[in-house]
C-alpha cells in the first residue's frame, strides 16, 4: 500500500468518525448513517489495498 493511499485512507475514516460523532450529538440519523458509511468505506478500499499488496509479493 502506498503511503498516500494510507493517508487518504486513514483521512476518510477519521473523517466519518467526526461525521458519526456530529450525527449522534444532534440526533442526526442521516448524518450518523454516512458517517459509518464513511467509514466502511474507508476499511475497504484498506483492506482492498492490502490484498494487492499481497499480490504484488
Amino acid at each position: 500500500m502506498g503511503i498516500d493511499d494510507k493517508i487518504a485512507n486513514t483521512s476518510e475514516n477519521a473523517a466519518g468518525k467526526l461525521k458519526e460523532g456530529a450525527g449522534r450529538a444532534t440526533d442526526n440519523e442521516r448524518l450518523e448513517a454516512e458517517g459509518r458509511n464513511d467509514q466502511a468505506g474507508a476499511k475497504l478500499k484498506q483492506a482492498g489495498e492490502k490484498i494487492k499488496d499481497a499480490f504484488k509479493s
